[in-house]
């Protein structure tokens, strides 16, 4: 889960989100709406896939991006049974 939150801590993975959240895209598609370096744009992705936030499948020469939904789905219990605890650790 580490991992997960280092990279939703970065303003630039956290819109490659949003935009897979639209639809599928390729890296170069993905590139097309920020004014950065294809090469970081790669980095981003490439920590976005190691964190199992998005998945790649190769599509002949392309390489499809997409969410992963099962991990948003993991984050989500997880803030919901955080949140969800009993008032006994409160701060007073």
């Amino acid at each position: 889960m580490n991992d997960v939150f280092k990279a939703l801590s970065d303003p630039t993975r956290r819109r490659i989100l949003e935009l897979l959240y639209e639809r599928d895209m390729t890296a170069g598609d993905i590139a097309d709406s920020f004014n950065i370096s294809k090469p970081s744009i790669s980095h981003h992705l490439n920590i976005l896939k190691n964190s199992k936030l998005v998945f790649t499948e190769r599509q002949g020469q392309n390489i499809i991006y997409s969410l992963n939904t099962t991990s948003f789905q993991s984050i989500i219990k997880w803030f919901y049974d955080f949140t969800g605890k009993d008032d006994s650790h409160e701060k007073k």
